[in-house]
C-alpha cells in the first residue's frame, strides 16, 4: 500500500504491562487501579483491542515477544537465540561458532535458588570486579576454552565462550530453572518444581553439543567455587544484601541470522528508543536507526526525546522497562504507581511536545500477572489513537477494555501492518 511521507506513528511497548486481578487492589488489574488521564484520553478517541504476542500457550521472554510484536515471528527459521541478541546489543566481539547466553547473577543457599536476581541491588563496579575476577580465575580443563563476561545492568551478564579448535553447538538446555527453551525461542516456566541450578545438557548426541553442555557445566561449578567467599560477597552479606554466588545462563546462540530490514519489510522510515541491550540489539538486527536513553526510569526526557525523533521518522518504537520488574516482584501497587509515573510523565510530556499529526499505538511484549510474578500468555491490551483514526467507544486502555475492542485479538507479528492498513483505510474514507 502508499505509504504518506508525511505518516508519523508512535509505536509503545511497555513491558509486562498486561496483568490479572489482584487482591491487593480489590481484584483490579494495576492498569484498571491506576489513574491515567493521558492514556484515558487516547483510549476515549480511539479503538482498542488485545494481543496474543508469540502464541496461546507460551509465556515468552522478551527478545522473542518484541520480534513479535515487531512483525517477525521466526516461523519455519531458526531463532538466533536472546544470548546472540544481548551480544549485538552491547558490541561484542563474535563470530559463529561461539557460544552467547544470557546470564543472571543469582543468590544460591544450601543448594536452593534464593533470589533469581540477588536482590536487584548489584551497582555496576560490583558486577564489574566480579566479571574480571571470574575471567582472571577460571581455567578450564581444556586450554582452548576461554570465557568472556560482560556485565550490563544490574544483575544482568553477557556470557561468551569460544573454543580455539572446535565450533560450539547451541543445542544445550539452560542452567537456569526459571526458563525451558522450545527450538530455541525462551519461555518463561509457570510451575518451576524445583529452584535449583539445572545441570545443562546436550540436546542431541552430537560431539559439539556433548562438549558445549560441559563447558557450561564447568564454568557453572567454578563460578560457585570462586564467588563463596570473594569479598564483595562478604561485604554484601555484612550490609545484609544477597550475594551474588551463582550464574544462570540461558538461550545459547552460536550464529547471527540475517532477517529482512525493517525499513523494507513495511517500506517506512523506521527507528527506536531503547535502553536495554536486548531492545538494543533487536533495532541492530532489524537496521533501525538506534537512539538510547540516558536513564531507563527517566520518563518525562523519554517524552521529549519521542517528540523531537519523531519529527524525522515514520516510526518509532519506544520500549518502557518498568511494570515488568514489579509483576516479577509480585507488587501490585508498586506496579499501579509505576503506571501512573508513565501517564503523567511519558505521555504527558509527549503530548505536551508533540507538533504534528501523529498515529499513537501503544500496547506490551506480554504479560506480567503480579500474581504468577512471572511472564505469562494472557492477552495484552492494543490501544490505535490519533490522526484518522476513529473511536470505538473504548474509554480506558485496560485488560477489561481491550478485549471487547473493536481491533479484535490480533498476533503480535499482525500489529503493525494492521495499524498501517487501519491508517491508510481511515485516510481513504
Amino acid at each position: 500500500m502508499p505509504v504518506n511521507r508525511d505518516l508519523r506513528i508512535l509505536y509503545i511497548l511497555l513491558d509486562g504491562i498486561g496483568d490479572l486481578p489482584s487482591p491487593s487492589l480489590n481484584g483490579k488489574t494495576p492498569l484498571e487501579a491506576a489513574s491515567t488521564p493521558n492514556i484515558d484520553a487516547l483510549a476515549i478517541n480511539g479503538k482498542m483491542g488485545q494481543v496474543i504476542s508469540v502464541g496461546k500457550g507460551i509465556a515468552p521472554q522478551s527478545d522473542i515477544a518484541v520480534f513479535n510484536m515487531l512483525g517477525y515471528n521466526f516461523q519455519g527459521q531458526k531463532y538466533v537465540g536472546r544470548g546472540i541478541v544481548e551480544i549485538i546489543g552491547c558490541g561484542i566481539d563474535f563470530r559463529d561458532g561461539d557460544l552467547a547466553l544470557r546470564g543472571n547473577f543469582a543468590t544460591l543457599a544450601k543448594d536452593k535458588i534464593i533470589d533469581r536476581r540477588a536482590g536487584r541491588d548489584i551497582v555496576k563496579q560490583e558486577a564489574s570486579d566480579i566479571c574480571a575476577f571470574l575471567e582472571d580465575n577460571i581455567k578450564f580443563n581444556d586450554p582452548a576454552v576461554s570465557v568472556e563476561i560482560t556485565p550490563t545492568i544490574s544483575h544482568r551478564v553477557i556470557i561468551k565462550f569460544r573454543h580455539n579448535k572446535k565450533y560450539l553447538s547451541d543445542k544445550i538446555t539452560n542452567t537456569d530453572p526459571a526458563y525451558s527453551k522450545v527450538n530455541g525461542i525462551g519461555i518463561a516456566k509457570t510451575d518451576v518444581q524445583s529452584m535449583v541450578v539445572q545441570e545443562c545438557k546436550s540436546e542431541d548426541d552430537s560431539e559439539v553439543s556433548i562438549l558445549s553442555a560441559k563447558i557450561v557445566n564447568e564454568f557453572t561449578q567454578k563460578c560457585i567455587s570462586l564467588l563463596k567467599e570473594h569479598p564483595i560477597n562478604l561485604n554484601r552479606i555484612s550490609e545484609k544484601k544477597k550475594p551474588m554466588n551463582v550464574i544462570l545462563l540461558r538461550d545459547a546462540g552460536n550464529s547471527i541470522s540475517s532477517l529482512q530490514p525493517i525499513n523494507e519489510k513495511y517500506g517506512i522510515s523506521c527507528s527506536c528508543l531503547v535502553d536495554m541491550p536486548v531492545e538494543i540489539g533487536i533495532a541492530k538486527i532489524l537496521g533501525m536507526k538506534l537512539f538510547c536513553s540516558e536513564k531507563i526510569d527517566d520518563y518525562e526526557t523519554k517524552g521529549k526525546e519521542v517528540a523531537e525523533i519523531l519529527k524525522s521518522y515514520n516510526l518509532i518504537y519506544v520500549h518502557i522497562k518498568g511494570p515488568d520488574e514489579y509483576g516479577h516482584d509480585g507488587d501490585a501497587l508498586g506496579k499501579k504507581s509505576n503506571i501512573e509515573l508513565i501517564d503523567q510523565n511519558f505521555f504527558g510530556q509527549f503530548l505536551k511536545n508533540a507538533n504534528k499529526p501523529y498515529v499513537i499505538v501503544i500496547s506490551g511484549d506480554h504479560s506480567t500477572p503480579c500474581i504468577k510474578k512471572s511472564h505469562s500468555d494472557d492477552p495484552i491490551p492494543l490501544l490505535v489513537s490519533g490522526n484518522g483514526i476513529k473511536s470505538d467507544g473504548s474509554q480506558r486502555f485496560t485488560e477489561s477494555w481491550g478485549s471487547k475492542g473493536s481491533i479484535g485479538t490480533l498476533k503480535g507479528a499482525e500489529v503493525i501492518s494492521t495499524v498501517l492498513s487501519m491508517i491508510h483505510t481511515q485516510r481513504g474514507k
